[in-house]
C-alpha cells in the first residue's frame, strides 16, 4: 500500500479546514460587533430565565426520552430493508415481520405499563 494514494485526502482536509478558518475569521472581521444588554441577556423560550440550571427534572422525562431514542432507532433498520426489499426475498421480509412483531409487542408492553403517560 502506498501512502501517496492518501494524498488527495490530506490535502481536501488541509485546504477544508484553510476555507473554515478563513469563513470564521472573516465572519468575526468583516461582520457587525455591537453587543448591549439585552443581546447578551440569557434568553429561554420567550422570558427570563426562573430557576437553577440544576434543578430536579421528573424522571418521567428521561423516560420518555430513552423510549423515544430507543423505538426510533429501531425504526432506522428499516430504511436498510426498504431499498434492498426486492433482493433481499422472503427470508428477508420474515425477518423483517418478526422485527416489526417484536417492536410492536415492546410498544404495546409500554403503553400498558403506562410508561407512556406523562399526568
Amino acid at each position: 500500500m502506498n501512502l501517496q494514494n492518501y494524498f488527495p485526502v490530506l490535502l481536501f482536509i488541509i485546504v477544508a479546514t484553510l476555507i473554515g478558518f478563513a469563513l470564521i475569521a472573516a465572519g468575526r472581521i468583516l461582520g457587525p460587533h455591537r453587543p448591549y444588554d439585552e443581546k447578551l441577556s440569557p434568553y429561554e423560550c420567550g422570558f427570563e430565565a426562573f430557576g437553577d440550571s440544576r434543578m430536579k427534572v421528573d424522571i418521567r422525562y428521561y423516560l420518555i426520552a430513552i423510549l423515544f431514542i430507543m423505538f426510533d432507532l429501531e425504526i432506522a433498520f428499516l430504511f436498510p430493508w426498504a431499498m434492498a426489499q426486492g433482493t433481499v426475498g422472503m427470508v428477508g421480509f420474515w425477518t423483517v415481520m418478526v422485527f416489526l412483531l417484536v417492536l410492536t409487542v415492546g410498544f404495546i408492553y409500554e403503553w400498558k405499563k403506562g410508561a407512556l403517560d406523562w399526568e
